[in-house]
Order: C-alpha cells, then structure tokens, then sequence
C-alpha cells in the first residue's frame, strides 16, 4: 500500500479523533441552506482534514462538504482533486448509532482512484487504491473482496428510504435486507456482506466518492440508470441514482 494512502489513513484517523472528542458531549446543531443538520464535530474535522491535506499535497485542490465549494468555471479545469465529507451520517452522529464517517478520496480524471472511509465509533477503517481494498481494525488490516450470495443481502439507508427501493426489490427476487447509514453501505458491499446497495434517492459528491473507490478496489461496480460509470468531473455536485453491484 502506497505512502500516500498511509497518509491519508492517519488524517483521516486524526479527524476521527476530534469527532469523538465531541460525541459523548452536548452537540451545538445548526440547519444549512438545504435543511441538513452540521454540528462543531462537522466543522472541526473539516478544519483539520484540509489543513492536513494542503500540508500533504499542496498543489491539489479540494473540494469539501463543509467548506466553501468552488465554482465548476474552476473545478471543470481540475485533473486531480480531494472530495471530502468530513462526517458522513450527520443524523446518525446525532443518534449516537455509531453509524457515521470520515471520507476523503482522490479524484483523477473524475474517478476515485485512493480512498479513506474511516468509522471513529466502530473502530473500522476501509482503505482502497483502485484495485485492492482492505479493512482495518484493532485486530491488523486485512485484504477485502465482494461475494456473491445465494440469497443476496441489498443494503439501504437508515435514514433515506425511498419508494423506487420497493421495484427494485421485487425485480431481484429473493434477498435480505439491512440498513446502515452514511457510506458504510459501500463498505458492506465491499466487505462481502452484502451484494446490492441501490441508491435512488439523493446524494452528494462527497458522500459517494470514497465509498465507490472501496468498493471498485474490492471487485464491486458503481452504475448510475444509464448503466454509466458514477463519475466526478461535472457540474452538478448531486448525484444521480446509482446500483452498486457485483455484476452488471
């Protein structure tokens, strides 16, 4: 595994750290423009991911849930860039579920080719180099791989249900279901543990990227409707509905 995803494993287990330092105290809750809650733990890992990546590459640009977002005019000139959700699962955090992440992938040619999901509460940390994946845990790191189920598992959102789910479900046939939040959908897929994770409700660059490159590093494929590739050089920071599966 390369120094640059070792690097980024410790930012993103330092912005970890500072948002546990704020999950067992009385969080401050403020809406943004679009109704979602963002907390000091949001703002705080934010401040400490960007300094630490400008630290590591400062030639490459980032773009950030939590901070200003640069103008495609800009970002459409970008070969590389950071995407960074510096707590994905806000709602969960919130619940104190445990449920929640740090994301942060590397953008090249609007594909996540290094990524980061690192889950403070669980003690897990997802890491994927556009080829491998692996878990890490208390117990070392070890290499993950997607498989196939004979009764497959579809994982949902906790906190998005959306009513196409129920189509999709009823043209797959027989399957279990699990719900988890934030991006740890993609790391179950990724993991093995589940084989479907249909998103068809809406979500956001930066709660995507890292996943889908844990996944894709672990045998899995990211399509949108279309059957397109999920991508990141555009203008719309929403993305559209997408199927992460083992086959197409």
């Amino acid at each position: 595994m390369g120094n640059q995803l070792s690097s980024l494993y410790d930012i993103a287990i330092a912005a970890g750290k500072v948002i546990m330092e704020h999950y067992h105290s009385q969080v401050q809750v403020t809406e943004k423009a679009d109704s979602s809650p963002v907390t000091e733990a949001d703002l705080a890992a934010n401040a400490l991911i960007i300094e630490e990546l400008e630290k590591l590459t400062p030639d490459i640009p980032i773009l950030s849930e939590e901070s200003a977002h640069t103008p495609w005019q800009e970002r459409q000139k970008w070969e590389r860039f950071w995407l960074v959700d510096p707590l994905d699962g806000t709602k969960e955090f919130l619940r104190k579920n445990g449920e929640f992440t740090v994301n942060i992938a590397l953008i090249e040619q609007g594909k996540p080719v290094l990524a980061v999901v690192h889950a403070p509460a669980l003690n897990k940390s997802w890491l994927g180099d556009g080829s491998q994946a692996w878990l890490e845990t208390k117990a070392g790191r070890e290499r993950i791989r997607v498989r196939p189920a004979t009764v497959p598992t579809v994982v949902g959102s906790r906190s998005h249900p959306s009513p196409e789910l129920a189509g999709f479900l009823e043209n797959l046939g027989e399957h279990k279901m699990a719900e988890v939040g934030s991006s740890l959908k993609f790391c179950m897929v990724a993991e093995g543990r589940a084989q479907y994770y249909p998103r068809l409700g809406p979500t956001m660059m930066w709660d995507t990227a890292a996943g889908q490159c844990i996944a894709e590093s672990a045998g899995a494929i990211v399509l949108d409707k279309e059957g397109q590739p999920l991508q990141y050089h555009r203008e719309e920071l929403l993305n559209p509905s997408f199927i992460v599966s083992l086959t197409v």
